[in-house]
């Protein structure tokens, strides 16, 4: 017997629908879905400015980490709470659904106050209390992939949460590390059609995180859609090169909207709907 169960492919694709306020969008088999906004929510006008335009050229779910998990001590940390309120504000603002990410069982509770999808991040695809407390919530989860975990051990944190009750689990693959250092990762575009094959859980792509460099952004996105996959996680900042947080892999308005005109194209292509 496979170690991962409730994940296994049986049945028919999840579907996982996300309420905004001016709607709905559906995240799964046959959907393009485009997750979009900063790395990290800096200030009022910041968290506005790029809701506003990622909304705008056509994205779905607006981003951005309260919470921000960082190497250095002396990095970016993110608002905590007071970002999580930005947040709902411009949810209020602009109608999109919010995904931002959770480091700590203490602010579950707080996060889900705002969060329309919580995210797990890589560091804490093995954090199983988290994971644990998640499974009991109503709320979809976007459980990225650890940075080093193999394709078993990512299933198997998606089993910690449907096996607590939580069947709303969405896939993100954003890189794993290698010997390469010439990116930020490596990108496993393999990984989509092996986990279609493996799960029925939607999977979606953030080639921010997987090559750190916002020229790569576009062509990995576009390969992602391409090998199956059921939406993109993307860092898009009105200015980049003032970004507290990421900016080097973060496309600018521009930038976003050529890459959306060719996403559009490519998801008909696909027969995807978007």
């Amino acid at each position: 017997m496979k170690p991962y169960r409730l994940a296994a492919r049986d049945g028919k694709d999840t579907i996982i629908e996300i309420v905004g306020n001016d709607g709905s969008c559906l995240i799964g088999e046959g959907y393009c879905t485009i997750i979009a906004g900063p790395c990290a929510v800096e200030s009022e006008d910041s968290i506005l400015t790029a809701a506003r335009l990622v909304k705008e050229l056509g994205a779905h779910i607006l981003r951005g980490g309260a919470f921000k998990p960082r190497t250095s001590p002396y990095s970016f940390p993110g608002l905590g709470v007071h970002g999580l309120e930005l947040l709902a504000l411009a949810r209020k603002e602009t109608g999109l659904p919010i995904v931002t990410e959770v480091l700590d069982v203490r602010d579950i509770d707080r996060v889900l106050e705002v969060a329309d999808i919580v995210q797990v991040g890589s560091r804490n695809m093995h954090n199983y209390p988290l994971l644990r407390e998640l499974s009991r919530c109503k709320i979809p989860v976007l459980l990225k992939r650890g940075y080093a975990a193999t394709v078993e051990e990512w299933l198997l944190a998606a089993e910690y949460l449907m096996a607590g009750g939580n069947e709303q689990v969405i896939l993100c693959e954003r890189g794993i590390r290698t010997f390469e250092n010439m990116t930020r990762n490596t990108v496993d575009i393999g990984v989509v059609p092996l986990l279609k094959e493996l799960s029925h859980l939607p999977v979606i792509v953030d080639p921010s995180h997987a090559t750190g460099k916002w020229q790569m952004v576009r062509p990995v996105a576009k390969a992602a859609i391409a090998a199956g996959a059921d939406g993109l996680m993307i860092e898009v900042h009105p200015h980049p090169e003032t970004a507290l947080s990421d900016g080097e892999q973060s496309l600018n308005g521009g930038n976003f909207s050529r890459l959306m005109d060719e996403i559009r194209a490519l998801a008909r292509l696909e027969g995807k709907k978007m």
